[in-house]
């Protein structure tokens, strides 16, 4: 398989997970850090713009399907957005290495969770 089959079939996995919200994110970065190469910090600046288009296209198709609760949204935007630029501002400071170390702890974690979690009936919302 050629290399720009490979981007795209990365690129369609990250974003319908994205869209899904099942963290699209985690798609893209194992891809650019395992596959390609790339440093922690330059491959989530690169999921950072990655997921803007594909965060704006699903907020739109989820507000028309009346599926988005603006008045609790609103509010974790502002908290999102602060935390977001005090946390990119503190990864600068920290290091590459330490944020990819953490990050596989964390997929770890998640996973582990994931795997044992007991399902639950809940209807649909």
């Amino acid at each position: 398989m050629n290399g720009w089959a490979i981007i795209i079939i990365a690129s369609f996995v990250s974003g319908l997970t994205a869209s899904l919200g099942l963290g699209g994110g985690m798609v893209l970065l194992v891809y650019l850090t395992m596959i390609c190469g790339m440093q922690q910090l330059e491959a989530q600046g690169i999921n950072l713009l990655f997921f803007l288009p594909i965060a704006a296209l699903s907020l739109i198709i989820h507000t028309k399907s009346h599926l988005v609760r603006w008045k609790e949204l609103l509010p974790a935007m502002i908290a999102g957005g602060i935390s977001a630029a005090l946390f990119s501002f503190a990864a600068g400071k920290i290091g590459s290495e330490a944020i990819q170390k953490a990050f596989g702890v964390i997929l770890i974690i998640s996973g582990t969770v994931e795997l044992f979690k007991k399902g639950k009936n809940k209807k649909d919302v």
